[in-house]
């Protein structure tokens, strides 16, 4: 990240070292060079003029210098008394030493001016040396790039409005603007024709200056009134994650004077907020008042025919404690609800969107084209996906509109469990989705475009630069720590585990435990029944991937369900198993 800035003491200490003549904003590499070799050469002559000292104070060693009497010239010359003339009490009382009249150096007047002289000159050399090198290294920074070159940008807002409008159709569809390059004569006001021609999407325009369009809906038109144009501008849409995938268009002021344009995401750099840090939380609180604690277990059985509704709700919701998210979800909760088919069942699916933008619906255990059922609808519309679920597994569902990073981050995703043919009963049964989270910190560029007051936005930044905040069971952090998943001993526990993403896998391990059963994608990898005695510890699983793990519980206890990826575990990957006897 940039370096932090200068503290307002500091500031002004080195504006008032170089008279105002500089700030610590315009001190660049050229400026720190040359100030920097100045200070060598005057350590170098420190050196020099210290060893020049030593040398004078040896020679001169022993030599008495005579002190100048009141009222009496100097002699030209001084012979030297001898030690003991020096020590003889018959030389009587030293006469009296005063400064002479009209100087207060022990020295005559024409040597104290000649000193003082050499002072003021000394001091305006090296002051005008400083003044110098510094108005120099400026000089070279703004021309080489170091810093900005901000002469003659005062004041370029106030443009002369010429009185002239230039009206330009700007279509959005496919996350591109048509045209993405405005020009403008600088002056002119700007008035944007803006079509939302996406057939299935929302879309918006939000210019630099704050003009913003609000959403339209598909086949819907407004005009945006863009003001004068005093400089270059950047406009883009704020769907979140349409901006990140290059849904932008710059408006350019020809015939402005150099130096007025504005730079995208100048008001981010000068906010001095972090886009990349971290949101944390504290791991061992409870869920804030009013967080429903998931239900873990597996749904029943379903028979041949299943028809189910999934509403896409916008919602504020925790998924730590003190940290919400402003959340695009199946249901109403980050992560889906858990959906069970049996083989050869028939699944139907009605997707009904909600929200306020376009999405639509990835079912991962359905052989089908992704044309129609997969297609993104836009806001007040539903369609119907149906599938046969010839496959077991756990599956994953996901929102499949682009950016889909952003969407699954937002927590629209989800498990299908369908159980393998002649699956034998357990007393426990559970199911365990991992996603992971990437929010925009307070005051970061991009924190205003929440929905939710309180509610943190998703930052597509964090996740093209993969670093999320939270990685979580079944959408919060720490509900299976506070209210943990029950057991008893010796009762055999099957957990199923999916790795939801949108991009982090998890090696799922339980503390104190030994898997003697592993089943993944598809086919086990251990059984009990095999002969061959082995164990696992740990069902590794990528992005996408889910399978099942069994264990039995020898002594009662508190256990551990982890990721043992543990900085994800850290980031929330963590339930814990209460066992009784």
């Amino acid at each position: 990240g940039p370096p932090p800035g200068p503290t307002a003491g500091s500031g002004a200490l080195f504006s008032a070292l170089t008279l105002g003549t500089a700030e610590v904003a315009g001190f660049g590499s050229f400026s720190r060079v040359l100030l920097s070799l100045l200070g060598f050469a005057v350590l170098v002559s420190f050196v020099v003029l210290l060893v020049l000292a030593v040398r004078t104070s040896s020679r001169l060693r022993g030599t008495a210098v005579p002190l100048p009497t009141p009222g009496r010239p100097e002699p030209a010359t001084a012979v030297s008394p001898t030690r003991s003339t020096l020590r003889s009490p018959s030389v009587g009382p030293p006469p009296s030493v005063g400064p002479p009249t009209g100087s207060g150096t022990g020295l005559a007047p024409a040597a104290a001016a000649s000193v003082d002289r050499r002072a003021l000159t000394g001091a305006l050399l090296g002051l005008g040396s400083v003044l110098g090198a510094t108005a120099l290294g400026g000089s070279l920074d703004r021309s080489q790039g170091s810093i900005p070159d901000t002469s003659g940008t005062a004041g370029t807002a106030a443009v002369t409005p010429t009185g002239e409008t230039t009206t330009i159709s700007v279509s959005m569809a496919e996350m591109r603007f048509t045209p993405d390059r405005l020009e403008v004569p600088a002056g002119n006001t700007l008035v944007i024709e803006l079509s939302n021609d996406d057939p299935h999407d929302v879309h918006d325009l939000v210019l630099a200056t704050g003009a913003t369009s609000g959403r339209l809906q598909p086949g819907e038109s407004t005009v945006l009134d863009g003001g004068v144009v005093a400089h270059g501008m950047e406009g883009w849409c704020s769907i979140v994650g349409h901006r990140a995938m290059g849904m932008t268009l710059s408006v350019v002021a020809t015939g402005a004077a150099a130096g007025t344009s504005a730079v995208g995401g100048a008001v981010a750099a000068a906010s001095g907020h972090d886009e990349l840090a971290r949101v944390g939380a504290d791991m061992m609180a409870a869920p804030g008042p009013g967080v429903a604690v998931r239900d873990a277990r597996l749904p029943a059985a379903t028979g041949p025919q299943q028809r189910v509704t999934l509403e896409v709700v916008e919602v504020a919701a925790e998924i730590a404690p003190g940290v919400t998210m402003d959340a695009i979800t199946y249901g109403g909760a980050v992560v889906g609800p858990v959906l069970r088919s049996e083989l050869g069942a028939r699944l139907t699916v009605d997707l009904v969107n909600h929200g306020s933008m376009g999405h639509s619906l990835d079912l991962h255990a359905g052989r089908v084209s992704p044309d129609q059922a997969m297609r993104t609808i836009p806001p007040g519309e539903q369609l119907e996906y149906a599938i046969t679920t010839d496959h077991a597994g756990i599956w994953l569902y996901h929102c499949s509109t682009m950016p889909m990073s952003v969407h699954l981050s937002a927590g629209m995703v989800g498990a299908l469990v369908v159980p393998p043919p002649e699956l034998a009963p357990v007393e426990r049964e559970f199911v365990l989705v991992q996603s992971e989270h990437y929010l925009v910190p307070v005051g970061a560029p991009g924190s205003e475009s929440t929905t939710h007051e309180g509610a943190l936005p998703v930052s597509p930044v964090k996740i093209a630069a993969e670093r999320p905040d939270l990685t979580v069971f079944n959408g919060h952090a720490t509900q299976y720590v506070r209210s943990p998943l029950e057991a008893r001993v010796g009762e055999r526990v099957r957990l199923w585990v999916l790795a939801a993403g949108p991009s982090r896998g998890i090696s799922f391990h339980v503390v104190g435990g030994v898997f003697d059963t592993v089943f993944k994608e598809g086919a086990y990898l251990l059984r009990p029944e095999d002969g061959e005695g082995g164990g696992a510890q740990a069902l590794d699983l990528a992005a996408a991937q889910g399978g099942f793990v069994e264990l039995v519980f020898d002594e009662p206890g508190t256990y551990t369900a982890v990721n043992h990826s543990f900085v994800e575990m850290e980031r929330g990957a963590r339930a814990l198993i209460r066992v009784t006897a």
